[in-house]
């Protein structure tokens, strides 16, 4: 293990995971239609623009626009392998989590919900508990996600 592993604030990087869950799915679902829509755009011709101005002609522009599709097909590529990568990763310790451990930390940190609005108060109505007690259970489940993402160190 690399010394730089015992100064990660683990903490922080856990709650980072739990708010990246949404847009690593987004990317999952959706690589596939912006690869195509680039691939279409690398064999489409490019129709002049009719403003009435003059251009300078770039006898190399054709491959100029299929050089620049290639480079965003692998970056669409690259940000598809890391979201799955990531979702190797984070499932198995999130499923591992009890739906009511996964519930709390739904409200305090997922589906636009920014920490401290009435996140507490969602799940203390929810469970009968005081707005404290909600808290804590927050950083008992943040706790165990913790562990499971990271281990213990």
């Amino acid at each position: 293990m690399s010394i730089m592993y015992m100064y990660l604030d683990k903490r922080a990087a856990t709650i980072a995971t739990i708010k990246d869950y949404d847009n690593m799915q987004f990317i999952i679902e959706n690589t596939g239609k912006e690869i195509d829509a680039s691939r279409t755009r690398m064999v489409g011709i490019g129709s002049p623009n009719m403003d009435g101005m003059p251009h300078a002609h770039n006898p190399k522009a054709g491959e100029e626009r299929v050089i620049k599709e290639i480079d965003e097909i692998d970056v669409l590529r690259e940000r598809y392998r890391q979201a799955v990568e990531y979702m190797n990763w984070f499932e198995p310790a999130w499923n591992e989590l009890s739906e009511d451990e996964q519930y709390v930390l739904d409200t305090f940190y997922r589906g636009g919900s920014t920490y401290g609005s009435n996140a507490a108060d969602m799940v203390a109505r929810t469970y009968g508990i005081e707005n404290t007690t909600a808290h804590k259970r927050k950083n008992r489940a943040l706790d165990h996600l913790q562990t499971l993402l990271f281990g213990r160190v």
